[in-house]
């Protein structure tokens, strides 16, 4: 359930002046919303809690009210639900990067599919029986934590002026310090511990999004799950990294370590990564693999940050295809072309359209090193490419 899905079905208590700012009230959590904030319901009238969960009983604070909906803080967890559980990330709380934490995996599982499927009924127009003869159930991980082959933490100062590097607290640009996430891979934590060590030592500033000033904006970190290989870049307010050879040896001694490089974005905006790479040791991509298929990454690359998963959701797709050999299959929007290149494997051809050329290119690179030719990618607007193929 979103907010705009919420529609009165009486005079909002706003109105009737029964409810306002900072007032405590106690509720019974019976939803989640797309964002796994917990919403009761006083009288008919919802609310959105942060951190509350379906099962708990709770009193909130009034924060903000609209005309169909509040929003309300957590102030006490009154009964707990059955399905909390103690989250693995202390940080859990204040980081924007996680909402579900305090909720059994199992139960993360059934919001998720019980999302999909309220979306199929509402958006889709099926009917629950429907629903229940077609759709597959979710498929869940064994482990659910450092699986992301991918990091970007964002560098910036203290209240107190200190260099520090973690993730954005949610809907905000603050910094929660965090070396150490429990969704990314073991490495991270050496890797950010050297990369800060070494600009407080040397007193390279960190970029200041009010003004526009300083040097380093972002750590990228990528990791290939079946290689082995790691990626570090550092985006920078400018195209020069003062003692770069000394963070390069110290970096270049972590095992797996295959790419250190520079990215250039010098615009005042909120987009990470600019277009240019500069390379200052190694190569400047690594490789992974999904299932047997090779694929070079380079730092603008869009790759799965899931590759346990993806290769489960790719083999899953390939199993439900049924593919025979004798099929033309069209993968639209294909980035680099893992799907493309998967289903290569079992279809005559396969044609792949992506609008971004150099993740084409990247496509076209990855099927020469596979060996692949019986795929080829095209470079447009899907909307425009596959009209003008059979026009």
């Amino acid at each position: 359930m979103s907010q705009g899905e919420l529609s009165a079905g009486r005079l909002p208590l706003c109105e009737e002046r029964l409810m306002k700012k900072n007032d405590l009230f106690t509720v019974q959590i019976v939803d989640m919303g797309s964002e796994g904030e917990g919403i009761g319901k006083v009288d008919g009238f919802p609310f959105f809690i942060k951190d509350a969960l379906i099962g708990d009983v709770v009193e909130a604070k009034v924060t903000k009210l609209k005309k169909q909906y509040g929003y309300a803080r957590l102030m006490e967890i009154l009964t707990a639900s059955p399905d909390r559980v103690e989250p693995q990330c202390p940080l859990h709380q204040k980081c924007g990067g996680c909402q579900l934490q305090a909720l059994s995996y199992e139960k993360q599982l059934d919001f998720k599919e019980n999302k999909i499927r309220n979306h199929l009924i509402r958006l889709g127009g099926l009917t629950a029986e429907e629903l229940s003869a077609c759709m597959e159930p979710i498929i869940g991980m064994e482990n659910p934590y450092h699986y992301r082959n991918k990091a970007q933490f964002p560098v910036g100062t203290d209240k107190e002026g200190n260099l520090v590097t973690g993730f954005y607290a949610g809907r905000t640009h603050t910094i929660i310090p965090n070396m150490d996430c429990c969704l990314g891979v073991l490495e991270n934590r050496k890797i950010l511990e050297i990369i800060i060590d070494f600009l407080k030592s040397h007193r390279i500033p960190a970029y200041e999004e009010t003004t526009g000033q300083g040097l380093v904006r972002h750590i990228l970190l990528r990791k290939g799950f079946a290689t082995g290989e790691i990626m570090v870049c550092l985006v920078l307010n400018g195209r020069n990294l003062p003692h770069s050879k000394e963070l390069v040896e110290r970096l270049s001694k972590i095992p797996g370590m295959t790419s250190i490089c520079l990215n250039v974005n010098e615009r005042n905006t909120n987009v990470i990564m600019g277009e240019e790479i500069l390379p200052l040791w190694g190569q400047n991509f690594i490789t992974d693999r999904i299932g047997g298929i090779s694929f070079e990454i380079s730092p603008l690359s869009f790759y799965q940050v899931n590759p346990v998963q993806t290769e489960r959701l790719y083999e899953t797709a390939l199993e439900f295809a049924g593919l025979t050999g004798q099929e033309t299959v069209w993968d639209l929007y294909c980035g680099i072309g893992t799907i493309s290149l998967f289903l290569a494997q079992k279809a005559k051809s396969v044609y792949g359209v992506e609008v971004v050329p150099p993740a084409i290119g990247d496509a076209r690179k990855n099927a020469r090193i596979n060996g692949i030719s019986n795929v080829e990618f095209f470079v447009g607007k899907a909307e425009e490419v596959l009209p003008a193929f059979f026009g």
